[in-house]
């Protein structure tokens, strides 16, 4: 059985529009994911990279007409400057480790449409992902108990710098970001899933 180790942020507009494809590719080739929210912040910071706002005008446009593109053939509804935007990550990454160590243990949740409510909420509702009644929201629309907002605050708060110094260790330069530990192979981008499903048919 493969295991993917699945980095991203839950700020990234890439990841949002990667939807749930990445749930169903594991569940047709039998493969595990174990989901790892970082800081991607802090990640640019280390890796001397320019974050979003610090990037050349052209850049910034070429992104701009990108994400209308990608939306569109997607049949999303992305609002193109949503309002909390961007925002502390921070409580939304706890809050999907904590669902995380439920589904690990208990079985029940669905981490896909936890996550998929989260970017939901901030690229389509205008809702801002840092607050708790949010991410309570996502949590129930995941089938978690929202209370793990509170309850796993702690292990996320451990959790979420260790993701960012994995992700850093690992090679990781962007959200979302796609590792078969299993033989290293590294897929960057949620346009990437189509030869990441490839690559598991493979092995």
């Amino acid at each position: 059985m493969a295991h993917i180790d699945y980095y991203f942020s839950p700020l990234s507009v890439f990841t949002y529009f990667a939807g749930d494809r990445l749930e169903k590719i594991a569940a047709k080739h039998g493969a595990q994911i174990t989901y790892k929210p970082f800081d991607i912040m802090a990640l640019f910071d280390r890796l001397g990279a320019p974050k979003p706002a610090d990037r050349p005008e052209g850049r910034k446009i070429y992104r701009m007409q990108e994400l209308r593109r990608i939306r569109d053939s997607l049949g999303l509804t992305m609002n193109e400057q949503p309002a909390f935007w961007p925002t502390n990550a921070a409580p939304a990454s706890y809050a999907i480790i904590a669902a995380q160590e439920a589904l690990n243990s208990t079985g029940k949740g669905d981490m896909a449409a936890l996550i998929c409510a989260l970017f939901r909420a901030t690229w389509e509702e205008e809702r801002d992902i840092a607050q708790d009644e949010v991410i309570a929201d996502a949590l129930k629309a995941g089938g978690f108990d929202p209370m793990l907002s509170m309850t796993g605050l702690l292990a996320g708060a451990e959790t979420y710098p260790k993701n960012t110094e994995a992700a850093l260790a690992a090679g990781v330069f962007g959200s979302p970001f796609y590792i078969v530990t299993d033989t290293d192979e590294r897929f960057w981008g949620q346009d990437r899933l189509d030869q990441l499903d490839t690559y598991l048919g493979t092995l």
